[in-house]
């Protein structure tokens, strides 16, 4: 028989961005035990609020599947002497088991035969086992930052107030911290502060309804996605699209509520983005558009709890806004007095790191580095790209930034059209500092592509070359998320540029700077974007066996790299892949080592040797058009062409011939043979 699990945890307020992993780590630890324990169960649901986190499994059996267990012991010809009598290696491995020595079995393994003993287990019940783990579940969820409370031992995000666990009707008993396990759950902090008795979990879902708590995620979600919208068409306008935002605001509320307010015209001068952030980023208000997309005058503010006068809640969030509205107008305003060139200057008091120097000296080094990509890529844009690397830092000293740092780029933008500088100047600058994410937006110029490349490189190099190397805790300079950003770029664009070479280029701009040996620097760059352009490509579905064949020699252009990739993915569906693979790893196989010698002709014996020889001639001269033209479809067909003369050589030539100058001249025959073969991957990596 199944009944439905119930965990609730109360607590006092936990920051927003905490809740959902906290959820998908727990989701995941009760699906690891209840699999590891034999406990059949249904579907995992989470729900949650600010003041409690809740997991739902369903259909839960009442006890553990049971099991027949084998317990091996000695061999059998050490359990038993010459006359089948046990030893006492028998005696005492039955003793340890607790059986009679007559109940001793004999069984055949792949070792041999050894003692057994069959145990025949019954399920545990399902409430014990979990009011055992769930102690050590909930003090397992991982959070940012956990605190204690009282003079408690245990953490959490917040204290915890209430636990309800349930399976079916009956409680799971356990104690966490001072608080023990029951079925007594509570309400709206405010607006029905009192406890209720839980039974199931449809009572316990309609039972926190009543008492003015939605706890279902989805369901407030959608609540406030309606409520937002008809305080926004009362104005005649439409809510600003921002999943972010309603991701966070859905987990600040319990019953969530809206008001909508307003804020003076003449903020409407302010760039919109300003607005937008001094509403979203410090208040979490929702912006209103109109019918062709401009900023209205109104925001839509979201609460917990029904508002008596929401004319009296729409006063108070309009004087909060009123005062960092003000603020973003007079730092608006004091910036345009100070000229980007001059903004620029006062990044020489601006300290980037202790080790690396100022942001004025970072500047100078990515626009250089900017500057030699341009030369490569795009001399054309050369000069814009120039121009927008020397002013792109600029507005880190302007007092929007500082009260906003969100903005940084954004204001960069702004600034540079107010000074008349080119439109692709100011999109650069804002660009630069694309993508801000995993996934995000890429900048869509060639500035602004090269001098995010340019910015990004210059922090990995100089981070790496002062022993700064990102652990698998710590990452404070987002050097994963910028490499791979360097990576979606020089993908998206096409950008044949070398990244050993740019990587040496950032090296000699940091001459002086570095703590770490310059070739251990540059070859754990490369490592690092090696690792990171196999994750990314794994993660885009690629698979793993191809992409680490393609790397294990390349990496170097990446667009080629990516190339050959995609090339040999399509190339193994072919009928013909198999058996020339098997022809290519029978040359691997039988080389062990390379042969670091020239193919001698006349030491030849075989007319098999001689055709494999001209043919490999005839391969070398024709990979070269298509490898230089990225042809890879091409590179293989003709690689695939040696499969013949290469069989033929096996079949009639003993390669590790008792003849050691017969055996290296054809060891190095095959060496060179693979060294073709690599100029696409390591075929010895792919599976047949």
């Amino acid at each position: 028989m199944a009944s439905d699990f119930l965990l609730e945890i109360g607590t006092e307020e936990i920051p927003a961005s905490y809740i959902q992993p906290a959820l998908d780590a727990m989701a995941t630890m009760l699906s690891k035990f209840f699999s590891a324990q034999r406990i059949d169960h249904g579907t995992i649901q989470t729900m949650a609020t600010p003041r409690r986190l809740v997991w739902v499994i369903k259909d839960v059996a009442e006890k553990q599947e049971a099991q027949t267990v084998e317990i091996t012991g000695p061999p059998r010809d050490v359990a038993f002497d010459e006359v089948g009598k046990p030893t006492q290696a028998a005696l005492g491995f039955a003793k340890s088991q607790g059986v009679k020595p007559e109940e001793l079995q004999v069984k055949q393994t792949s070792r041999g035969e050894y003692l057994i003993v069959s145990r025949h287990e019954t399920g545990a019940p399902t409430v014990e086992l979990l009011s055992g783990v769930l102690p050590d579940l909930i003090g397992n969820i991982p959070f940012p930052k956990s605190m204690r409370w009282g003079d408690l031992k245990v953490t959490f995000a917040r204290p915890i107030h209430w636990l309800v666990a349930l399976l079916g009707q009956k409680v799971i008993s356990f104690t966490y911290g001072n608080v023990t396990s029951g079925s007594t759950s509570y309400g709206h902090r405010f607006m029905s502060p009192g406890p209720f008795e839980v039974t199931d979990i449809n009572g316990y879902v309609d039972g926190l309804r009543e008492r003015f708590v939605i706890v279902d995620i989805e369901e407030r979600r959608e609540r406030i996605r309606q409520i937002v919208a008809a305080c926004a068409k009362e104005k005649k306008g439409h809510i600003r699209e921002d999943e972010d935002l309603l991701a966070e605001v859905v987990q600040l509320a319990e019953y969530p509520t809206a008001v909508c307010g307003s804020f003076d015209q003449h903020y409407l001068e302010l760039p919109q983005e300003v607005l937008i952030t001094a509403m979203r980023a410090h208040q979490r208000y929702f912006a209103l558009l109109d019918d062709s997309g401009k900023l209205m005058p109104y925001f839509v503010t979201v609460n917990n709890t029904l508002t008596r006068d929401p004319q009296i809640v729409a006063l108070g969030n309009e004087r909060v806004l009123r005062a960092r509205l003000e603020d973003a107008r007079f730092y608006y305003v004091e910036d345009q007095r100070v000229s980007l060139d001059d903004k620029v200057e006062e990044l020489k008091e601006v300290v980037f790191h202790s080790k690396l120097g100022t942001s004025f000296e970072k500047l100078e080094r990515f626009k250089a580095l900017a500057e030699y990509m341009a030369d490569q890529v795009a001399p054309a844009d050369k000069e814009t790209v120039s121009r927008a690397a020397y002013l792109c830092k600029a507005d880190l000293v302007t007092g929007t930034v500082g009260e906003f740092p969100e903005l940084q780029g954004v204001m960069g933008r702004a600034y540079a059209r107010l000074a008349k500088e080119k439109e692709e100047v100011a999109l650069a600058i804002y660009e630069h500092y694309l993508p801000t994410h995993a996934g995000g937006q890429l900048p869509t110029g060639v500035a602004g592509s090269l001098v995010s490349i340019a910015d990004k490189l210059d922090t990995i190099v100089g981070c790496f070359g002062v022993g700064q190397i990102p652990t698998g805790t710590a990452d404070p300079f987002a050097l994963r998320r910028q490499s791979l950003g360097i990576i979606r770029i020089i993908l998206e664009n096409d950008l044949s540029i070398s990244l050993s070479d740019l990587i040496s280029k950032a090296i000699v701009g940091l001459d002086g700077k570095l703590t770490e040996p310059i070739e251990q620097t540059h070859q754990s760059v490369l490592e690092f974007f090696k690792r990171r352009l196999q994750h990314f490509l794994i993660g885009q579905g690629h698979p793993q066996n191809v992409v680490e064949a393609v790397l294990a020699f390349h990496l170097d252009p990446l667009v080629e790299t990516v190339a050959k990739m995609r090339t040999l993915e399509t190339f193994k569906d072919r009928e013909d892949f198999e058996p020339l693979l098997g022809t290519v790893k029978r040359v691997v196989n039988i080389l062990k080592e390379p042969v670091d010698a020239p193919v001698d002709p006349q030491r030849f014996v075989n007319q098999v040797e001689t055709s494999l020889y001209e043919s490999l001639i005839a391969c070398e001269q024709n990979l070269k058009e298509p490898l230089a033209a990225r042809d890879y479809d091409a590179v293989l067909d003709r690689l695939s062409q040696l499969k013949t003369p290469i069989d033929s050589f096996f079949d009639e030539v003993l390669v590790l011939d008792q003849d050691l100058a017969l055996r290296q001249n054809r060891l190095a025959l095959l060496t060179r043979i693979a060294t073709l073969f690599r100029q696409m991957a390591d075929f010895s990596r792919l599976a047949l």
